[in-house]
């Protein structure tokens, strides 16, 4: 498990200067690349969330993997927002656009929450991990329910 995680985040730290640069070829594929950043992410986050409701026990390493991802991950989906990808199958409300620096307040307080639930993962000590876990979910929280449609 360490090592994937680990070949995970090389291959991310080689790619993600470059994919961070790159042009979608269509809007459709900056939307479905959003869409499975946050897909992925939102798996990962299930995993952790079960630990934390107590519906799973505690393993350390497999949270401490999880978040890993879920670090890597959520620096990815915002560069998907790019310009006429507000239109096409997307849950995207137009003030992501509208409000540009706000949405974009609120990317960077969700990572900054992940980062420290990634050092909380890393500690072992449970009720730090719940704490941290709780601050990252309002952080999505507050994205969806002003960003996202129902």
């Amino acid at each position: 498990m360490k090592r994937a995680v680990a070949a995970l985040a090389l291959t991310t730290l080689f790619a993600v200067p470059f994919a961070a640069h790159a042009q979608f070829a269509k809007v459709d594929d900056a939307i479905e690349y959003r869409k499975s950043a946050f897909f992925m992410m939102g798996q990962h986050f299930s995993r952790v969330a079960a630990v934390v409701k107590g519906e799973k026990p505690y393993d350390k390493a497999a949270v401490e993997a999880d978040v890993a991802i879920i670090d890597t991950l959520s620096k990815l989906p915002w560069q998907g927002f790019t310009e006429g990808s507000d239109k096409g199958r997307t849950k995207a409300k137009p003030e992501i656009w509208q409000e540009h620096d706000k949405f974009k307040a609120g990317s960077d307080k969700m990572l900054a929450e992940v980062s420290k639930l990634s050092a909380a993962s890393k500690t072992g000590d449970l009720a730090a991990i719940k704490v941290a876990f709780g601050a990252v979910g309002q952080t999505c929280k507050a994205c969806h329910d002003n960003y996202k449609s129902k």
